[in-house]
């Protein structure tokens, strides 16, 4: 049975927000009051709507949108993690579940050269518009308390896993790599066997501390194994890859 990677995208394999980088291509790089101070808790996708609504607003092309984004860094050792993952597609399958968009992932994992390792992406679909307008909608709609309300991590993990299992692939262990509050909750649907990545010093990793083990969903928790770089991730895969 194959080994599923599962990624967060932001201060995950980039090394920064996505969302907020591409604030630079704004000539002073600096948003209006109105735009900064219309964001509600829990309604970001909504926000990054108007944001990119204003960005069209300065004729700023589709074009120099991209070649913005392209240069957001990855974090150290990301690259080498996914090189290693379109090496051995055999033994691993790989997944992005991120609150950023269609458009900027695509971008970003195209420029590098890696898209061939991510075998799914989930996150919110975009699209420019007529106009050159970027559009921004909702991943979907949940029930989850936890979790902002256009995306449930953990619903579109046991929906993918649900729809694998489904089409004869079950997978022996899942790797699960994050750093933000909205990783929790499908940190804690992993199994024992399997194993959650917070990224040290984030904020993943100060709420799985907090966590009594009881806290999981299973009678049993998956490993915690903390990194600063992918190279903490890519020796646990590599011990998992028939040699």
């Amino acid at each position: 049975m194959k080994t599923l990677l599962v990624f967060d995208f932001d201060h995950t394999l980039v090394d920064d927000n996505s969302d907020t980088w591409v604030i630079q291509c704004i000539p002073d790089q600096c948003l209006p009051d109105l735009v900064k101070n219309s964001y509600q808790k829990g309604r970001w996708t909504e926000y990054m709507g108007r944001v990119m609504s204003y960005i069209g607003d300065q004729d700023i092309s589709p074009d120099t949108i991209r070649s913005v984004m392209e240069t957001i860094p990855f974090t150290d050792g990301m690259i080498e993690v996914l090189t290693f993952i379109v090496s051995n597609k055999n033994d691993i399958d790989c997944i992005i579940i991120s609150d950023s968009n269609t458009v900027f992932i695509d971008w970003i994992l195209q420029v590098a050269g890696v898209q061939d390792a991510v075998d799914q992406v989930f996150t919110n679909p975009a699209a420019f518009d007529k106009r050159g307008y970027m559009e921004i909608e909702c991943y979907h709609s949940h029930q989850c308390s936890q979790c902002p309300v256009n995306l449930c991590k953990r619903k579109v993990l046991a929906d993918f896993l649900a729809g694998q299992l489904k089409g004869g692939v079950e997978y022996q262990r899942t790797f699960y790599v994050g750093d933000g509050g909205n990783d929790l909750c499908p940190s804690n649907s992993l199994r024992e066997g399997d194993v959650v990545f917070p990224r040290k010093g984030y904020t993943l990793e100060r709420l799985l501390s907090r966590q009594s083990p009881q806290q999981g969903e299973g009678s049993s928790n998956p490993r915690v194994v903390g990194w600063t770089s992918g190279k903490e991730i890519l020796m646990e895969l590599k011990a998992c890859v028939p040699l």
